[in-house]
């Protein structure tokens, strides 16, 4: 399975045609046709349904689309760090991420590393911790921000000055919008919409304590701003960090006891990094050291 055809199969499963992707890719269509049809062979699976106007993934296919966009992200990052001269600090670094203000303390870092070295640009990803720690043991992704608590034992990690504080999005107009912090028993009656993360959840049970029993769970979020139309549709309120951006209609209100979380920046203990990607570490453990 080469590179090339995976690239090939990439563009007609955007395209939806093959006649168009043909021409993006420059190639007639007879041979992009021969080429899907040998890829299906090798594979033993039929890839695509096709009618007379267009042609479009089968269930097989969408898997193979999953992996053949990591595959061919891997080999265009490999090809890139390769690329860079080895003694200049220039070229990409993968950033992943979730929605939290410790993005903040991050930038700050970024900015001053930019200064340094102003050829490097920044890929950033955006997602839940689990699917962050997923691509970055593939490969996909440099260096990760997590929140906590989360299990960092397979990674080399820096923990981050910034704590991120809970609380809760309501409407405007709900009754616990005129609150100045939120307790437990003010949400027995209220549905509520919990992160994903295992971890997490246990986090916000003990908060809750003898009466988590009484809660009525709506359900649960990955990233907040689907979980922002939940609330604004009175569903049920959200738990989240205090937000970097505001929500018309919505206000954050915090929790009471304070519930904080710390943030880590992870990567890798067995990968090999790019000069680029050291230097990025190796730059972020001295501003530690000049902050503390």
């Amino acid at each position: 399975m080469e590179l090339r055809v995976l690239r090939y199969f990439l563009m007609v499963a955007r395209e939806e045609n093959i006649t168009r992707a043909a021409e993006l890719l420059h190639i007639t269509q007879p041979t992009l046709s021969r080429q899907l049809m040998m890829l299906e062979e090798e594979l033993g699976a039929k890839l695509f349904k096709r009618s007379n106007h267009s042609i479009r993934l089968t269930e097989d296919g969408m898997l193979l689309k999953r992996r053949a966009q990591e595959l061919v992200q891997l080999a265009d990052k490999t090809k890139n760090e390769f690329g860079q001269n080895r003694e200049e600090i220039s070229g990409n670094i993968s950033i992943g991420s979730g929605e939290t203000n410790s993005v903040r303390e991050l930038a700050e870092i970024i900015h001053a590393f930019q200064e340094k070295y102003p050829t490097v640009q920044y890929d950033l990803y955006t997602a839940n911790a689990d699917d962050i720690k997923e691509r970055l043991d593939k490969g996909l992704l440099d260096i990760g921000l997590l929140t906590e608590p989360v299990d960092v034992s397979r990674y080399n990690f820096i923990r981050l000055k910034r704590k991120e504080r809970w609380g809760v999005l309501v409407r405007n107009d709900s009754e616990l919008a005129r609150k100045s912090v939120i307790t437990p028993e003010d949400l027995l009656e209220v549905p509520i919409f919990l992160a994903q993360r295992a971890l997490v959840k246990n986090e916000l049970e003990g908060w809750f304590g003898d009466v988590y029993d009484q809660v009525r769970v709506a359900g649960t979020y990955n990233l907040i701003n689907n979980a922002a139309v939940m609330v604004e549709k009175k569903i049920g309120v959200a738990f989240c960090f205090e937000l970097q951006n505001r929500f018309d209609g919505l206000t954050y209100i915090p929790l009471y006891p304070r519930v904080e979380t710390g943030a880590v920046l992870v990567w890798g203990k067995s990968q090999i990094v790019s000069r680029t990607m050291y230097r990025f570490i190796q730059f972020i453990k001295e501003c530690r050291e000049i902050n503390e």
